[in-house]
């Protein structure tokens, strides 16, 4: 066993952290923060599976159904809020844990619904839970993942999102015709059992208590998961590096606005915003669009958006791979401009059927789903360990008005009788936007946590 094992008040925290080796006890925690994120996931896309079925069922209008799938983003903005200052206060796995249970009990009451209004409202609740986990889950699995590898550490974990958006598609594909879209958010509500597993078996992170001055707690806690990674190595663990300093204390969100912190929230906002306008705008919408607009039938949208989304599966693994080697700031102004260019040909050529529709959706799901996932390993980058998940959870903030915006827009364009061609124009237009953005952001490959913000 090594010494700094038996004697945690050798070394810091980060600097115990950065020395672990990849072993079960990373496999373990990440599994089971994978699991919440899938299901999140998998929640998050429900309402858009369920439209086409539901403007038949409850005969509702675009605003209507505009209205269905906006309420739980707007859910998922406050949830971001909220959750970012939870984090901050709570730790990062309780305010998990009460975001999973929220999630999963908000989706058995929307399956039990009987009206639009009633499926909007608990809709909305349930995207307060949504919103409220994936920005602060990403935040713990930050914290524990070492500098030289933390791109693809973190991205690796990020794949799950789009395997629950791919696994809600698919699930749709079957379980709706069958037994009909109240199936959907009874799958949905699983989490649940999750949310009472998860502060048993996965360790608060050692850096936020540290920040939170219960240096005795992180002392406990770095020292038991060395214990676990030796026995799971059974080799001893090298030395820590010198002591790397993180201030103490509370985080107020007044300091992401201040000094440094202004501009990297600023353009953190932007990138977060494009990125899910363009993905909500396109993925909300193409379901029904396939079967209103080009006459397929359901089961042939849902394949064509399952399509997709296995694409953006795609995207985020080549982002893992590469992230760590070419940088954040490179790999976000690439994905960017692809998805414009994808978008811009729909737009020039013109979306004549659905299978050419589907494609170059693909395309662009393929980057923008890289794009996504960088952000998860980007945002909390950015800010030191007293404001990091406020600061994560404040880009969360405009992702979520994206995901309302970009919906409302198309929704807008197509109940106008706008066309196609224009619904794209404008998606590639915010596209190429973000990727100007993205060529005023700092690099952070390579650096810990407390350097980047030392």
């Amino acid at each position: 066993m090594s010494t700094v094992a038996n004697n945690p008040v050798v070394g810091s925290i980060a600097a115990r952290l950065e020395r672990l080796p990849h072993s079960r006890w990373h496999v373990k925690v990440r599994v089971l923060i994978g699991a919440v994120t899938f299901f999140e996931a998998f929640d998050q896309l429900l309402a858009a599976s369920a439209l086409p079925v539901l403007m038949d069922e409850w005969n509702l209008s675009t605003g209507q159904a505009t209205m269905a799938v906006t309420t739980g983003s707007i859910g998922m903005l406050f949830g971001a809020l909220g959750a970012g200052w939870l984090g901050d206060r709570i730790g990062r796995v309780r305010t998990v844990a009460l975001g999973v249970a929220l999630t999963g009990l908000a989706s058995l009451a929307v399956a039990a619904s009987g009206n639009i209004e009633m499926f909007a409202l608990f809709r909305f609740l349930q995207g307060l839970g949504i919103g409220g986990v994936v920005p602060v889950a990403a935040t713990y699995i930050n914290e524990i993942a070492r500098s030289d590898n933390r791109g693809r550490f973190v991205l690796l974990y990020e794949m799950i999102f789009p395997a629950g958006l791919s696994a809600a598609t698919l699930v749709a594909v079957w379980v709706i015709p069958h037994y009909g879209w109240r199936a959907m958010f009874l799958i949905g509500a699983l989490p649940v059992l999750i949310a009472a597993l998860l502060p048993r078996k996965v360790p608060e992170s050692p850096r936020w208590l540290l920040a939170k001055g219960r240096t005795e707690e992180a002392e406990a806690v770095i020292a038991q998961i060395e214990r676990e990674v030796e026995e799971s190595t059974r080799e001893p663990l090298p030395a820590p590096s010198a002591e790397i300093p993180d201030k103490k204390g509370a985080g107020r969100l007044a300091d992401l606005f201040k000094g440094r912190y202004l501009r990297r929230t600023a353009i953190l906002s932007g990138l977060w915003f494009v990125a899910y306008y363009v993905n909500h705008g396109i993925a909300t919408w193409l379901p029904s669009l396939y079967t209103n607009t080009f006459g397929l039938d359901l089961t042939t949208a849902l394949t064509f958006s399952l399509i997709s989304n296995a694409t953006g599966l795609l995207g985020n693994f080549l982002m893992a791979l590469f992230i760590d080697r070419i940088g954040r700031r490179p790999s976000l102004i690439a994905a960017l401009t692809g998805a414009s260019a994808a978008l811009a040909v729909l737009a020039i050529v013109g979306a004549s059927s659905g299978p050419q529709v589907a494609f170059f959706a693909s395309c662009t799901t393929f980057c923008i789903f890289a794009i996504n996932a960088g952000l998860y390993l980007y945002s909390p980058e950015l800010y030191p360990t007293r404001n990091r998940a406020k600061g994560a959870a404040f880009g969360g903030l405009w992702n979520r008005l994206g995901v309302i915006i970009g919906p409302i827009v198309v929704g807008g364009i197509i109940a106008a009788g706008g066309s196609l061609r224009l619904v794209f124009a404008q998606l590639a237009v915010v596209a190429a936007v973000g990727a100007v953005i993205a060529f005023f952001a700092i690099e952070t490959k390579g650096k810990t946590l407390e350097e980047l913000n030392s």
